[in-house]
């Protein structure tokens, strides 16, 4: 029965496709429009299989990339305090660099 369905596919089939497919007789044409079909079917398969792996890494990666985001979002005010904290830190070494030039400016001028 299912010889008959693929019989009346292939007379389905247009001339320029069986032309194409170089099929010689009735039998050997059955033979390779099956094995055909499977090789279509598998490679059908393993695209199918690649788009859901690639599917899946894409979701993983748009998942990371917004847990980086939180983080970074998360971690904005505490660099914000760092860099003010190291804007002050600057501004005393600064200050105690210039008292220390001072007093030894006034060191250097009792020695004469």
């Amino acid at each position: 029965m299912s010889q008959l369905l693929w019989e009346a596919e292939l007379t389905e089939i247009p001339d320029k496709e069986q032309s194409r497919m170089n099929l010689q007789s009735g039998t050997e044409a059955l033979a390779l429009t099956v094995d055909d079909f499977s090789a279509l079917e598998e490679r059908v398969r393993r695209a199918v299989e690649t788009i859901k792996q690639e599917r899946a890494a894409r979701a993983a990666a748009e998942e990371r990339a917004a847990k980086a985001e939180a983080e970074l979002a998360s971690q904005s005010p505490a660099a914000e305090q760092l860099k003010e904290e190291v804007r002050s830190l600057r501004a005393e070494r600064d200050h105690v660099r210039e008292r220390v030039e001072k007093l030894l400016s006034q060191l250097d001028s009792l020695e004469l």
